[in-house]
């Protein structure tokens, strides 16, 4: 096989990456979702590769609430792109009422072909993969099928390849690369840069010229303090002194950070795993460390007591009579000095 190009597909589970530091040759973000969801990392995402000369691509997952709608949202969010990077539709089972319908995914290929000019690729894992509509539609077909879920950095020749012909392919879920500290999807497409562009530009489009690519930035000072934190705690810089000198003028960022996962309450890093803070899977795992599981028991309503979600017009002492408790017990339960001050969204122990 040819060598092809590596990359990663990103979602706003990883929000905030750094993918000025992170090796690729290309990123493909999700855009969009059903008729609403967008994406809220998306646009710093491919701007900041398109900011580094790097190829990019834009996929929409669909959730089966109306073909036309769902593409006429994907279309409307992604304009800026149209014929600069590759459009991509997300077909898979979970939270897809159109599952098993592929009527509905052809509606969904053939109106993105209306609205924009351009085909798109379509992704599904191997083992449903509707290569009959692909063909049928001239769909470049980006495939998933993992040989298990070992960590793995790029890989040139992943594991099964060969078995059918694919633009790209995706081979991990569980990727680590340099500058991110968590797991990424990891991708070969099967051409070059030229046929790239072909994909995303259908004749008679006018792709932009691709900048100079900028020297990435792979240091401390430019890394995400959440990545930062977890080679910290795996020794990547040593211990005491070595470590100041290390990452020297975060090493105070750095400390703060540990300290606070170190003393705060488990009901306070709870709410900052709902908000985000701490990524997912195995990142979150590494971050949390020793507190992991007693955090996560909060996260899952399975700690000491019942998990309850302020909704708006709630007060302390209201939530507290449906509980048969007092609002003093559960402001003291919660860390709140100021039982009158609690805001809709937020998680309480009762």
């Amino acid at each position: 096989m040819a060598a092809g190009l590596k990359g990663i597909d990103v979602s706003n589970w990883q929000n905030g990456i750094n993918l000025s530091v992170v090796p690729y040759d290309f990123v493909i973000a999700k855009a969009t979702e059903g008729t609403s969801y967008v994406s809220p990392d998306c646009a710093r995402q491919i701007e900041q590769v398109r900011s580094m000369g790097k190829l990019f691509g834009v996929y929409h997952y669909i959730n089966g609430s109306g073909a036309a709608a769902e593409m006429q949202h994907f279309v409307d969010s992604i304009k800026n792109w149209i014929g600069k990077g590759i459009l991509a539709l997300d077909w898979e089972q979970g939270g897809n009422k159109a599952w098993g319908n592929l009527n509905y995914l052809r509606q969904c290929v053939k109106k993105v072909i209306e609205l924009t000019g351009v085909t798109p690729i379509i992704y599904a894992s191997a083992a449903v993969f509707p290569w009959d509509l692909a063909k049928e539609l001239n769909c470049g077909a980006w495939v998933a099928q993992y040989a298990n879920n070992n960590t793995t950095g790029y890989q040139d020749t992943p594991w099964n390849e060969g078995a059918y012909a694919c633009a790209i392919r995706q081979y991990s879920s569980h990727g680590r690369l340099n500058g991110y500290g968590g797991n990424l999807d990891l991708n070969k497409a099967y051409m070059d840069r030229e046929a790239w562009m072909k994909y995303a530009a259908p004749a008679g489009s006018a792709p932009e010229t691709p900048s100079t690519p900028q020297q990435p930035d792979n240091s401390i000072a430019n890394m995400d303090i959440s990545d930062l934190v977890v080679l910290v705690l795996e020794d990547k810089y040593g211990s005491g002194d070595a470590r100041k000198k290390a990452i020297g003028s975060r090493y105070n960022e750095v400390q703060e950070y540990i300290n606070h996962i170190a003393y705060s309450n488990a009901k306070t890093l709870a709410d900052e795993v709902w908000a985000g803070k701490y990524g997912n899977g195995d990142k979150r795992k590494r971050l949390l460390g020793a507190r992991y599981d007693e955090v996560m028991k909060v996260v899952n309503g399975g700690g000491s007591g019942t998990i309850y979600t302020v909704k708006s017009g709630d007060t302390l002492s209201a939530i507290a009579k449906k509980y048969n408790t007092t609002a003093n017990a559960i402001a003291k339960k919660n860390g709140i000095s100021n039982p009158n001050l609690i805001y809709p969204g937020q998680r309480l122990t009762i």
